[in-house]
């Protein structure tokens, strides 16, 4: 059975921190109990772990604030995206286990998601097609290490989209590269398509 805690620190990881019009923002502990049916003393707790991992800032006497993604942080995500990235696309076509067919279908589905409305979910799959190319790499604990950066980069990537105008078409074109580079076989494209693709999107956070 899920604790409290474990609920409270899902819940605001996937719906609090994840959400870029949030950074900065105080969080109430009584609102967040209320919204998700615990008491305030799981809050808390889930709040000291998400502290733990430089997600929210604990300020005396106001609570805990959602730390803002600084441009080097921004920076340093999306280098640690290549080098796991590159070495699962490499790994999966080398023993041939790409989930070719899976990542083609959630590919499907991003398409049907334009619009500033389905931003969060456009993103929220953007994530998927890159997890989903490094766990079928097989390491457990490079995937752990991977999802823990999940709420980053669903943040950075709604911003990304609200910062360019036509950049849910330019991620569908990128990612179409990827997805075909490694459809075919080709490790050097399939590195050079996720260099390109990060390179664009760290381009585009920057600007903006």
């Amino acid at each position: 059975m899920t604790s409290g805690r474990d609920k409270a620190y899902a819940f605001l990881k996937e719906n609090v921190l994840a959400d870029p019009d949030r950074q900065g923002e105080f969080l109430s502990e009584q609102e967040l109990a209320d919204r998700i049916g615990v008491s305030r003393t799981p809050i808390r707790e889930a709040l000291l772990l998400l502290a733990a991992e430089d997600l929210v800032r604990l300020v005396p006497k106001r609570g805990a604030q959602v730390v803002p993604l600084s441009g080097r942080e921004i920076t340093e995500v999306m280098e640690l995206r290549g080098i796991v990235e590159r070495y699962s696309a490499e790994r999966i076509i080398a023993e041939g286990k790409a989930p070719v067919s899976e990542l083609r279908a959630l590919l499907v589905r991003q398409r049907t998601l334009s619009g500033a409305e389905h931003a969060k979910e456009f993103i929220a799959v953007d994530h998927l097609f890159h997890a989903t190319i490094v766990a079928a790499a097989g390491n457990a604990l490079l995937d752990r290490h991977y999802d823990g950066l999940r709420s980053r980069q669903i943040r950075a990537g709604v911003v990304a989209l609200f910062n360019q105008h036509g950049r849910q078409e330019s991620v569908l074109h990128e990612h179409e590269a990827i997805l075909d580079a490694i459809a075919s076989g080709d490790r050097r494209a399939a590195c050079a398509a996720i260099d390109s693709h990060l390179e664009s999107t760290l381009k585009v956070l920057l600007a903006g």
